[in-house]
């Protein structure tokens, strides 16, 4: 296996620059051991104009069977042949990606005591590879490396000079160009790509391959157009390994989006049976009775639900808030169900133990959420029948999404308050305007009512993150201008205990498609 990365200079910033930033002296070949094999760094030129490095692999391929425990390359025991007759002394694969890494460590990590400015500066950059096994063709490699701002020549390797018409072989001659790189970005790309053109990994793939994929990805891979090929391919197309990658490169992409830290995304855990019931149920303990005497002379107070199995203590807010919601759902005839912020899952339990939904999607920008959320409907442990019920996703509600279209019905419970105000309609056109369930189901804090508990001080929301808590009149005056720009129809129930004064503690708006519908 070869490859070259070249680069061009003159006095100010020689060529020569290149070898500090390698870690590598120019004035000696260099040999390094690799568990496959001896790879060997020299310069064919080196000069402040124009410098060369080069990395040849030499392949042990009787060590490369031994450590594959006798397998070949396709994890085939019958290939005894194919184990020492093959491509792998000669072109590069994931085998070269290893000791890129291994013999330019410092460099792949952008570190240069010697030069900093330069570690940190584009290069003129051209990458050579004679032989490179390209499972896709040469369109696939331009598809890989144009889009990190490479100019690509891949010219296809003929099977046989001497017999064109039995076409291309799967190997192409690869040239590199880049005026706009550091030489850690060019290796970083190289490193992840390079196995990916080959499809194929040479050594057993374990979960840190996919913090090693992260890594070497940042900066480039989140944006990238063939992320999820990459990914896979990356990973060996283990599909648990993939799918965990995934869900973290789509942090990052949330997170570059929204300008904040991947783990502030990672723990805006909905609030539903959360974050607010720490207030809730310090207030519904300790402001019940100021709650009831609090209203006016000769007034009856609200009667208030109970808790199953019992006559005198109230169910949380929490419960009826789900009680609520799973009410209304029974009321639009909604069997296929998305929970939106869907935080620790405690709707999407409640709505398993009913059999009259036959679908359930929890979806939550959160991946701690979602983890917590799957080991408290025990995912994992679940029969075959139930867990086809059953999707938690990960995804944003400020950006369309495909996967939500074609349900009966949404909720988004306690949801709202959490988006700053000029976000709203990102979430109201992915919403109402995107999805378009047939029912939608919105409920929020009603903020009248913290005045009623006493543990909850003036002016104070009912958990930091709220951006907003909203008044009766509010809430009803942004539910109707949202039914009406997108053709729904909205009523508004109350949850909890409904005071004269001031309200119910929680509000809820019951969205639906009622003239569409009938239309149909």
């Amino acid at each position: 296996m070869f490859l070259t990365i070249s680069t061009s200079g003159d006095a100010a910033k020689p060529a020569t620059d290149l070898g500090y930033l390698l870690h590598k002296h120019p004035g000696k070949a260099q040999k390094f051991s690799t568990s496959y094999g001896t790879a060997h760094v020299f310069y064919p030129e080196a000069d402040e104009r124009r410098y060369t490095a080069a990395l040849l692999l030499e392949i042990d391929t009787v060590a490369l069977v031994r450590r594959g425990k006798g397998k070949g390359r396709d994890g085939a025991p019958d290939a005894a042949l194919a184990q020492y007759v093959n491509d792998r002394p000669y072109a590069a694969s994931s085998l070269l990606a290893v000791a890129l890494s291994g013999v330019f460590s410092s460099a792949l990590r952008g570190v240069c005591d010697a030069r900093p400015e330069r570690a940190s500066t584009p290069l003129p950059l051209r990458v050579e590879i004679p032989a490179l096994p390209a499972r896709g063709g040469a369109g696939l490699v331009h598809r890989l490396f144009a889009p990190l701002g490479w100019t690509v020549s891949a010219e296809p390797v003929p099977l046989d000079t001497e017999f064109p018409h039995w076409g291309d072989s799967r190997y192409v001659r690869l040239v590199l160009e880049s005026g706009t790189l550091t030489l850690a970005e060019a290796l970083r790309h190289l490193y992840v790509l390079l196995p990916v053109l080959d499809d194929a990994k040479h050594y057993w793939v374990s979960a840190d391959e996919v913090d090693k994929l992260l890594r070497a990805g940042e900066g480039w891979l989140p944006a990238h157009p063939e992320q999820r090929l990459i990914t896979s391919r990356y990973l060996s197309r283990r599909w648990s390994l993939t799918r965990q990658a995934m869900e973290r490169l789509e942090l990052v992409r949330l997170a570059e989006a929204d300008d904040s830290e991947v783990e502030e995304i990672d723990n805006a855990v909905g609030d539903i049976d959360g974050e607010t019931d720490a207030a809730e149920a310090a207030a519904e303990a300790d402001g019940r009775t100021r709650s009831q005497d609090a209203r006016p002379a000769g007034s009856e107070p609200a009667p208030e639900p109970t808790a199953a199995g019992t006559d005198e203590t109230p169910a949380p807010l929490a419960v009826r808030r789900r009680e609520a919601i799973i009410t209304a759902l029974h009321a639009g005839g909604a069997t296929r169900v998305l929970d939106l912020g869907c935080g620790q899952g405690q709707l999407v339990q409640a709505l398993l133990k009913d059999a009259r939904f036959t679908e359930i999607v929890g979806m939550d920008v959160s991946m701690r959420a979602l983890t917590i959320a799957a080991r408290r409907i025990g995912l994992d442990r679940m029969g075959e029948r139930q867990a086809t019920r059953v999707r938690l996703l990960q995804g944003s509600l400020a950006y369309t999404d495909n996967r939500l279209k074609g349900y009966d019905a949404a909720v988004l419970a306690e949801v709202i308050e959490h988006l700053d105000l000029p976000r709203l309609p990102a979430l109201e056109y992915a919403v109402f305007g995107h999805a378009r369930p047939r029912t939608v189901l919105v409920t929020t804090p009603n903020v009248e009512y913290n005045v009623r508990w006493e543990t909850l001080p003036a002016g104070h929301a009912r958990h930091g993150d709220h951006r907003f808590e909203w008044t009766r009149e509010e809430f009803r005056a942004w539910a109707a201008t949202v039914a009406g720009r997108y053709g729904y129809e909205v009523a508004f129930a109350p949850v909890g205990p409904d005071d004269p004064e001031v309200g119910p503690p929680t509000q809820m708006a019951v969205f639906g498609l009622e003239k569409e519908t009938k239309a149909a």
